[in-house]
């Protein structure tokens, strides 16, 4: 709102300050730690040393490769007219949610073309190992951002945002986002019970990925209807204040939310152009190197940012398998375990920043729903498309899941894990549909757990 209390946050140039102080901090890190495994090639704690900070340098450019992807998105969702609430699940989840899909799709690769894609003198992948550290990013990366993705977000409230330090969650964002990201997950789990991977799974994720958005679709559609009711209603008010706004969305079904009673008031003076919508901030520049370079927004600028985005987005992708690969070889643990973690929480930057952003916009719903989009997406798209290519490259057969004639390793208790720690998160957000400090450290502990299944899992146990 224009007389809104000022931001507790701190100026973005501070912000963008220490970002590119970060940035310069890894690649001279990344600098010494190559040389110092050049020099001692067999030395294990040289090797994890350079893995760690070549992990950090894919985060960062991973992260800026998809912030003017995201821009871009936008720009043209906005000019195609796309609905809020369909453009997040489709256009915001390909930019938060496209490191997850190039991990998926170079571990398929790594596993099925080894001659092509292994390092020389060096075995590849089992094929069934390969989707299996698909799954294990995939699976890894939505358990992040169902859990650490709000806690982040209750943490960096409750510091940030004196005035009102928690989360909101409106009950929409259980009862459709995170419940049907659950019917997704149970769908998963009951295919990896079998031995095999068919193209059934695949089209089974892409059909309730369709049904998912003419849900979002109809929801829109209901929202618009009950929005137009209410502002009959407050057009017959003079001069509604704030607390008539609230009133008038409530009583028709509606969150009212900060922004959405600002956005409602400036509507009723006549201060916002017809094609803009509510909670939307108008695109008009990509902002590249953290935001200090502003490119002027046009369709055929746009087109050519995703090109090249998704370039760099994609060659970050398989510099990030590799990396996974050689640390599960360093280690000598199944790349399963590496994958669930690292390349999990490295293509999981993008959603971060993306759900602080908007907690600390105060959108609080969407801090939370863009997590559990995302991880929709990583379920239905992420994986499916995957295996797609590893059917196909595999002459048509299914995968098979088996690793010598037995189980993949860590594959049930991901299975398990996943479905807890799914229903315990939503418990949590679902009391008082409130996340506070206390809460956001109680989801850390849940992570932890999570740690802890690897590093017993990598050990064996």
């Amino acid at each position: 709102m224009s007389d809104s209390a000022p931001s507790d946050s701190p100026p973005s140039h501070s912000r963008l300050g220490l970002a590119v102080w970060a940035t310069i901090g890894c690649f001279i890190g990344l600098c010494a730690s190559y040389g110092w495994a050049s020099l001692a090639p067999t030395s294990v704690g040289a090797n994890l040393t350079l893995a760690v900070f070549q992990i950090a340098m894919i985060s960062i450019v991973i992260w800026q490769a998809c912030d003017p992807f995201a821009d871009a998105a936008q720009f043209l969702g906005e000019q195609w007219r796309i609905p809020s609430s369909v453009r997040g699940a489709t256009l915001d989840a390909v930019a938060s949610s496209l490191p997850e899909l190039f991990t998926g799709f170079f571990f398929v690769l790594y596993a099925m073309n080894a001659s092509v894609l292994a390092p020389p003198g060096e075995p590849g992948l089992h094929a069934g190992e390969g989707f299996g550290a698909t799954i294990a990013t995939c699976a890894g990366s939505a358990v992040y951002n169902m859990i650490l993705i709000p806690a982040f977000c209750g943490i960096a409230i409750a510091l940030t945002r004196h005035r009102k330090p928690i989360i909101e969650i409106h009950r929409t964002v259980i009862t459709r986002d995170g419940l049907w990201f659950l019917v997704c997950e149970i769908v998963l789990v009951a295919f990896l019970f079998s031995k095999q991977l068919s193209w059934h799974l695949a089209a089974i994720l892409l059909g309730l990925y369709v049904v998912y958005l003419v849900w979002l679709w109809m929801d829109a559609r209901k929202y618009r209807i009950a929005r137009s009711v209410a502002m009959e209603t407050l057009q017959s008010i003079d001069k509604p204040d704030e607390q008539q706004i609230q009133s008038a969305l409530t009583d028709h079904g509606i969150n009212a939310t900060p922004s959405l009673i600002d956005y409602v008031g400036r509507e009723l003076r006549g201060d916002t152009p017809e094609d803009e919508e509510e909670g939307d901030e108008e695109v008009d520049s990509a902002g590249m190197l953290f935001g200090r370079i502003q490119i002027p927004l046009r369709p055929s600028i746009s087109y050519s940012l995703l090109v090249g985005s998704t370039a760099i987005t994609a060659i970050a992708c398989y510099w990030l398998v590799e990396v996974t690969v050689s640390i599960a070889t360093t280690l000598d643990i199944p790349v399963f375990f590496v994958a669930v973690i690292v390349a999990a929480a490295a293509s999981s930057v993008p959603d971060t920043l993306l759900s602080i952003g908007a907690a600390k916009r105060g959108d609080d719903d969407g801090a939370v729903s863009n997590a559990f989009g995302s991880n929709i997406f990583d379920i239905c798209i992420c994986l499916s498309l995957p295996l797609i290519a590893g059917i196909f490259l595999n002459n048509g057969q299914p995968i098979d899941l088996l690793i010598d004639g037995k189980p993949m390793p860590g594959l049930f208790g991901l299975q398990v894990l996943l479905l807890t720690l799914t229903m315990i998160t939503l418990g949590i957000l679902s009391h008082r549909l409130q996340l506070t400090l206390r809460k956001s450290l109680v989801l850390v502990g849940l992570y932890l757990v999570f740690i802890g299944y690897a590093v017993l899992g990598s050990l064996g146990f």
